[in-house]
């Protein structure tokens, strides 16, 4: 360390060698220069501060007298080793946050659960490699606004394969996760639009046009997912869906909705509808239903996925394929704004989908995933009686309604006492609704099977 920033008041009535003393006492006792770490020479220091060097040796002489720091022959100052001091100037903030932080849960049924034991490591790290092995200045440039072509390219061929896109690499757009695609496409298709979005629904996407000053509603659902009538009576002529595993309900909208909602669109100029594609890739029963933007001959669908749920959350990284009347409005407006993915991470997932650990990857996972869904169901046959099961089809979460029996706050509670953390359906309605059913989320993505069967077993028996 040859530079140390203070500010120091020459008109005070505190001496300036005080002044440095009493900084350089508080960033070692706040931790911020931490034990062992060497001080600026007097000569570095009093050159920086612009100070005589005596100045500066008084303040350390200072230091030394107390214990803050010593010397060491030929090299300087260091900071002393002072952990007790430490102790006792956070002991109290400590105490407090002991207070305020829930204990950790024994079991944790989150519906957002990602399993990263099963994350193929030794693959990431040989790509990693393979993608740093030439000394290419190239690589550390800047990259192309859409993300770069190599990546789009594999990620067109990935959605037309597995779920029906229809799209060329131009057309998608690559951004550090939903939330920044969906900012970036408020850029594009301007103020002018009203926000339909299903509900119970995904809060982040509600929250983020509603504080993008978009005119925002919510549409109930019904078994088939966002009631068209009750679509057309908003006015809205944006509509957010999720229809191949809508969250957090689990419901697969059939092909005759979706056709609906197509129409819905087609019916005036403007409309468009914005296809979240979530956890699509976990499938349990019968086939996959294509994507709606594949049955969309009018380009009115934007349609959005990530590898955040297939692959890790931390790879943020996700994609929207632009229909071609915003892709130019895009161009226009908004090609200007530089990419938020690293150039590096691009060319890593590159190389993972184009060389098929991506599809045995999800295999895997699929597979992972599919047995703790049927451990998770095989332990809920006997509360079948008191409650009714569902979204079981796909995604990584079922829904226990317990139809009146239970509130939201008496399960969740009921729960907690156990060292079990359940989720109520409460949270994801934007208007604040009277659960009079007490609906609970299981997710179990990130739970072994043995403690699934042990919490199951115990909330069979608390949940009477």
């Amino acid at each position: 360390m040859n530079e140390m920033t203070i500010s120091l008041c020459t008109e005070s009535k505190i001496p300036m060698y005080e002044q440095i003393y009493d900084h350089i006492k508080k960033e070692i006792q706040t931790g911020k220069i931490s034990s062992g770490e060497k001080l600026p020479s007097t000569r570095a220091l009093s050159n920086y501060l612009e100070v005589s060097r005596s100045t500066v040796e008084l303040a350390y002489e200072q230091l030394l007298s107390e214990g803050y720091v010593e010397t060491q022959p030929c090299r300087g100052y260091f900071v002393s080793k002072l952990e007790g001091l430490y102790q006792m100037k956070t002991i109290q903030e400590k105490e407090v946050n002991e207070k305020i932080e829930e204990p950790k849960p024994l079991y944790d049924f989150t519906p957002n659960g990602v399993d990263l034991k099963s994350f193929p490591y030794s693959v990431w790290r040989k790509l990693s490699k393979e993608c740093l092995s030439d000394d290419r200045a190239e690589v550390f440039r800047l990259g192309h606004p859409q993300g770069e072509y190599g990546l789009r390219r594999a990620i067109c061929n990935y959605i037309h394969q597995a779920r029906g896109v229809n799209a060329r690499p131009d057309q998608i757009i690559v951004g550090a996760g939903n939330d920044y695609l969906l900012m970036l496409l408020t850029t594009v298709i301007g103020q002018d639009h009203k926000v339909a979005l299903e509900n119970p629904s995904y809060k982040q996407a509600y929250r983020l046009f509603k504080n993008l000053s978009y005119e925002v509603c919510t549409v109930d659902m019904d078994e088939k997912g966002m009631d068209i009538q009750k679509l057309k009576k908003t006015k809205a002529n944006i509509a957010f869906v999720m229809p191949s595993h809508q969250y957090p309900l689990g419901i697969v909208m059939p092909i005759q909705r979706r056709m609906n909602l197509l129409a819905w669109a087609d019916e005036e100029e403007g409309r468009y509808i914005i296809e979240d594609d979530y956890d699509s890739e976990f499938r349990y029963k019968g086939k996959p239903i294509p994507a709606l933007q594949g049955y969309d001959h009018n380009d009115k669908v934007i349609y959005m996925g990530t590898f955040s749920k297939s692959i890790a959350p931390s790879i943020r990284m996700s994609y929207m394929v632009l229909p071609e009347m915003l892709l130019k409005k895009y161009k226009e407006k908004s090609a200007f704004l530089s990419s938020t993915v690293s150039k590096v991470d691009q060319m890593i997932l590159q190389k993972f989908i184009e060389q098929g650990y991506y599809e045995r990857h999800l295999n895997k996972t699929r597979a992972l995933y599919k047995s703790r869904h049927d451990t998770l169901l095989g332990c809920l046959k006997k509360m079948q009686d008191r409650c009714k099961i569902s979204g079981e089809n796909a995604g990584v979460h079922l829904l226990l309604d317990f139809q009146g029996r239970f509130t939201e706050d008496e399960l969740i509670g009921r729960a907690a006492k156990e060292g079990i953390k359940v989720y109520g359906l409460s949270e994801y309605y934007t208007k604040e609704e009277k659960n009079k059913s007490g609906t609970i989320l299981l997710g179990y993505a990130n739970m072994s099977e043995e403690k699934i069967i042990a919490a199951a077993k115990i909330l069979e028996k608390i949940w009477r």
